[in-house]
C-alpha cells in the first residue's frame, strides 16, 4: 500500500508545479495577456464565427499532456477572439462586463491563496472584506446601518435572493400565491420573472404597469392597479422598479413608487444592476432619488464598476429579514451540519470569536461554497480610490448624450433622451413604411456585425426594430463613439446605394 501511495503521489505532483515550472507557465500566460492588451485599441467589437469551436473539438480532453504554448495558442485563436469582445472599446452592445485589470489580478490572488469566503470561522479576512464592501455599497445607496447583503455571482442570483427574502418577509404560503400580485413593467429584466418561478411564485399574478413615452413606469397607473386589485380581493405585495432598464436605460420614478409602496405596504425592490453605481456621480444621485427607500436592491459591479463578469450585489434594508429567509432553521439538530460544528461553538478561544456584525455570507445566501469575490472590488477601490470610477461614469453619461445628438444630426430617428448611458435610435427614411424600415435597421445591425469594428445590439420598442448603443465599456472613449458614428453613416450609404441599384 505504501508503495502505491508513493507512486500516486509522484504522478500527482504535476498538479503542484515547482518554482521553475511556475515561472515558465506564468510567463507564457502573461505574454498572452500582454499581447491581448497591446492590441486592445483595435480589437474588433465582434468577430464572426465560422465553424464555432472546431479547434477546441480537435483537442479533446484526455490523458495526453500538451505544452503551455500549444494550449495558449488554442485559447487565443478559438476562445478569446471569436464572437463578442466586451473588453474591446467598440463593444457598444448590451451592458458589457468591464474586465478591469486590477480585478483580474485580484482574482488571480484569490485563486492562488484559495481563501474560503463563506464562513467567518474559516475565512475571517474574506468575510470581513465582503462585509466592508457591502457596507460601502449600502452607504452609497443610502441604506441604514441595519442593512446587509451578499455578493452573488451576478444580478440573476442576487434577484432570486431578494425575491426569496420578500416572500419570506410577507409570510406568503402556498395557498396565498395565486391571489398575490406583483407589479413591474414590460421593460423589467427577464431575470425577475425567472426568479419568481424558481422561488415558487410562478402562479402569482403579474401586472405589467403602463410606461410613459420614455419607457418609465407610470406611478399613477401603478397606484390605480393596486387599488383595483385590492377591490378584487387580491393581495398586492411586491413592486419591482428599475434603475436603468436593459433595453433603454430608463429609470423609473423611484421616489413616487416608494410613496405608493409605503402606503400600500408592498415590498419595494429596485433592479439597479446596470444603473446603481451611477450613484457615485452627482447626476446619478439626482436621477436615482428614492432608491434609498427601497426594501431591497441589486447592483452589478461587473457592469457599471467595470469588473470582470461574475459579481452581483444584493442589499436588503433590514438584514434580519435576509437572515430569516436564508439562515438555517434554529431548531434543526445541527444547522450547518455536524462536520461544521467547530464553526458553531460559542466557546471559541480569543482570535476566533466572531466580532459583532460580522455576518457569514453562508447565512444570507444559498451559497455555502463561496469564492472570494469581494477582493475583485475591494482591491481596485483601495488602490485607486473612487475618483477614477466616478470620472469614468460621468464620461459614459456624456458620451451617450453626445452620441444621441450626433446620430440625430445624421438623419437617424432617436429615442428618448437617455436617463443613463443607453441610446436608442433607428434609420427611418421618409416615405418608407414600418416593415421596410424594420428590414433596413436589421440590415444595419447585421452589417455592423460583419464589419466587426463596433458591436451594437437591437431591440423591439412598440413594434419597431430599434438599434441600441450602450456606452459603458471602461475602454470606450470619444474616439470610439466618433468611429461608431462614421461606421453607421457608412452602413446607411451602402444601403442607399444598394437601393438605388435595385431601382435601376
Amino acid at each position: 500500500m505504501l508503495d502505491q501511495i508513493r507512486q500516486f503521489e509522484r504522478a500527482a505532483r504535476a498538479l503542484e508545479p515547482d518554482a521553475s515550472c511556475r515561472k515558465k507557465l506564468r510567463g507564457t500566460v502573461l505574454a498572452s495577456t500582454e499581447r491581448f492588451l497591446r492590441g486592445i485599441d483595435t480589437l474588433p467589437g465582434y468577430v464572426e464565427v465560422g465553424d464555432p469551436g472546431r479547434g477546441l473539438l480537435d483537442v479533446p480532453i484526455g490523458e495526453f499532456e500538451r505544452s503551455p504554448e500549444e494550449v495558449i495558442e488554442l485559447l487565443e485563436t478559438e476562445v478569446f477572439r471569436p464572437g463578442g469582445n466586451p473588453a474591446s472599446p467598440g463593444h457598444l452592445a448590451y451592458i458589457p462586463g468591464g474586465g478591469l485589470y486590477h480585478s483580474a489580478l485580484a482574482d488571480f490572488m484569490a485563486a492562488v491563496t484559495d481563501k474560503y469566503a463563506g464562513i467567518f470561522f474559516t475565512g475571517p479576512g474574506p468575510v470581513q472584506m465582503e462585509n466592508q464592501v457591502l457596507r460601502w455599497v449600502a452607504d452609497l445607496v443610502g441604506y441604514p446601518g441595519a442593512a446587509g447583503g451578499n455578493i452573488a455571482s451576478g444580478g440573476s442570483l442576487a434577484t432570486l435572493t431578494a425575491i426569496t427574502t420578500a416572500r419570506h418577509a410577507h409570510r406568503l404560503r402556498c395557498a396565498d400565491i395565486p391571489s398575490s400580485v406583483i407589479y413591474l413593467t414590460s421593460q423589467a429584466h427577464h431575470c425577475i420573472e425567472k426568479a419568481l418561478r424558481v422561488a415558487g411564485l410562478g402562479e402569482a399574478q403579474i401586472r405589467y404597469v403602463a410606461v410613459d413615452d420614455r419607457f418609465r413606469m407610470r406611478a399613477e397607473a401603478l397606484a390605480e392597479s393596486i387599488v383595483a386589485d385590492r377591490r378584487a380581493g387580491l393581495r398586492p405585495w411586491l413592486i419591482a422598479a428599475a434603475a436603468g432598464t436593459t433595453d433603454t436605460g430608463a429609470v423609473d420614478p423611484l421616489n413616487d413608487i416608494a410613496d405608493i409602496a409605503t402606503r400600500e405596504s408592498c415590498w419595494f425592490h429596485v433592479d439597479a444592476a446596470y444603473g446603481g453605481f451611477f450613484l457615485l456621480t452627482e447626476y446619478g444621485r439626482a436621477t436615482l432619488r428614492g432608491i434609498e427607500r427601497s426594501d431591497s436592491v441589486i447592483l452589478d459591479p461587473h457592469k457599471s464598476m467595470f469588473l470582470p463578469w461574475g459579481a452581483g450585489i444584493v442589499l436588503v434594508r433590514d438584514v434580519k429579514l435576509l437572515l430569516a429567509a436564508h439562515g438555517e432553521a434554529a431548531e434543526t439538530p445541527s444547522p450547518l451540519g455536524s462536520y461544521l460544528q467547530d464553526a458553531q461553538r460559542s466557546d471559541q478561544p480569543p482570535g476566533i470569536e466572531v466580532p459583532p456584525g460580522e455576518i457569514s455570507p453562508s447565512d444570507v445566501s444559498l451559497e455555502l461554497t463561496k469564492p472570494f469575490r469581494a477582493l475583485r472590488l475591494w482591491l481596485p477601490l483601495v488602490m485607486l480610490g473612487t475618483g477614477p470610477f466616478r470620472a469614468a461614469l460621468d464620461e459614459k453619461l456624456l458620451l451617450a448624450r453626445y452620441f444621441q445628438r450626433e446620430i440625430a444630426a445624421r438623419g437617424f430617428v432617436v429615442g428618448p433622451e437617455p436617463d443613463l448611458s443607453v441610446v436608442t435610435f433607428r434609420w427611418a427614411p421618409p416615405g418608407v413604411d414600418l416593415e421596410e424600415s424594420n428590414r433596413l435597421n436589421q440590415a444595419i445591425v447585421d452589417g455592423l456585425r460583419r464589419d466587426g469594428r463596433i458591436f451594437l445590439s437591437s431591440t423591439q420598442l412598440d413594434g419597431r426594430f430599434t438599434l441600441r448603443m450602450a456606452a459603458l465599456g471602461v475602454r470606450t472613449h470619444l474616439q470610439t463613439i466618433d468611429q461608431a458614428l462614421r461606421i453607421l453613416s457608412e452602413q446607411v450609404a451602402a444601403l442607399t446605394s444598394a437601393q438605388g441599384a435595385e431601382i435601376q
